[in-house]
């Protein structure tokens, strides 16, 4: 079945129109209008509703080898969304569906269909399904019991606590059983992190003695540090590893848009007197797992043990790259979602 929008309808895009150097700049950006057109066989067309905002784009627009392929110069920027489908000559999707899938800074996307699913509206609200039952629950579910094997009784510390990721892993971590901490920016990123995202105790890392903030808060030590920030606050974290502490290095919001080679951490070998690990996790990588994933993350949000804050910004498609630096400026508390209207 098929109902293309009318001919004279227009898709606008945000292309990548240069490599950035820091943090990126209208002109590192381009807009084209491209027509509507009907989708060929096997095909549907997605009127895009909602897209995800993430850190890690601003590696992906990075010309260098990583765990994805960069985005290419003139190529719609990547990123992750949720739409309305309003053709379709493929088998699996109906027009009328709401679907989830990578459909990249437009307003229309033609797609084969590979990587989308159905999401249903009235099960949740549609900005949650790109945030705890999206990618980012996703990371912060894996991050946090495949790669940091939280256990009940456990420490866990969170940087990046009041973000996108973070504020579902303190949940989580709650959740089994773990006592959190939480590094946040600001007095009212770390109320937030207590009163409503059930973290234990929270440090502000712009006023506190961050060295000090985690002896006292957390005594015998850190067993899993989620890490989402690098920098400094990884090197210090590493000072209070316990004996067999997971760190997982899910991000590094804080060096992405260095314009110097970024350094490593001085405190790593802190990793071999406490006989504790380092390791990188990609969310994709478990991607044959997100069913089951997803079902425990629905659950626990259907009965309240599970809250999933998006911080939703209305706009045109356009506002994209304005609304992507208020990641980089600490502006953010969750899921950051551009609501196209």
């Amino acid at each position: 079945m098929t109902t293309t929008p009318s001919a004279d309808s227009t898709n606008r895009q945000i292309r990548l129109a240069a490599r950035p150097f820091g943090l990126p700049k209208p002109t590192d950006w381009a807009t084209v209008e491209e027509p509507v057109r009907e989708p060929a066989d096997g095909r549907l067309l997605v009127e895009v509703s909602h897209i995800s905002l993430d850190p890690a784009m601003r590696g992906w627009m990075n010309d260098v080898r990583s765990y994805i392929p960069p985005v290419g110069l003139g190529e719609v920027m990547r990123a992750g969304g949720i739409g309305r489908v309003r053709a379709s000559r493929h088998p699996g999707f109906a027009v009328g569906d709401v679907v989830y899938g990578g459909f990249g800074v437009q307003e229309y996307a033609d797609s084969d269909g590979l990587g989308v699913h159905r999401v249903d509206p009235d099960l949740a609200p549609l900005p949650t399904y790109l945030g705890a039952l999206g990618i980012t629950g996703l990371t912060a579910y894996f991050g946090l019991f495949d790669v940091g094997a939280a256990k009940p009784g456990q420490t866990v510390l969170v940087s990046g606590a009041a973000g996108a990721v973070g504020s579902v892993v303190g949940q989580l971590a709650r959740l089994t059983g773990c006592r959190t901490v939480g590094i946040a920016g600001g007095p009212d990123k770390c109320r937030l992190l207590v009163e409503q995202f059930g973290y234990d105790a929270a440090i502000d890392y712009r006023s506190a003695d961050l060295g000090a903030a985690l002896r006292e808060h957390c005594p015998d030590g850190v067993d899993v540090y989620f890490d989402n920030v690098g920098g400094d606050i990884l090197n210090t974290a590493l000072t209070r590893l316990a004996r067999g502490a997971r760190v997982v290095i899910c991000g590094a919001i804080s060096q992405y848009n260095n314009t110097e080679p970024p350094t490593g951490p001085s405190n790593y070998l802190s990793l071999l007197v406490n006989r504790a690990s380092m390791t990188g996790m990609v969310v994709f990588d478990y991607a044959s797992r997100y069913p089951e994933a997803r079902a425990e993350l629905a659950g626990w949000l259907a009965d309240g043990r599970l809250i999933s804050r998006e911080d939703v910004v209305e706009g045109e498609v356009t506002d994209f790259p304005a609304t992507l630096l208020r990641l980089f400026r600490g502006e953010n508390t969750g899921k950051l979602v551009l609501k196209i209207r």
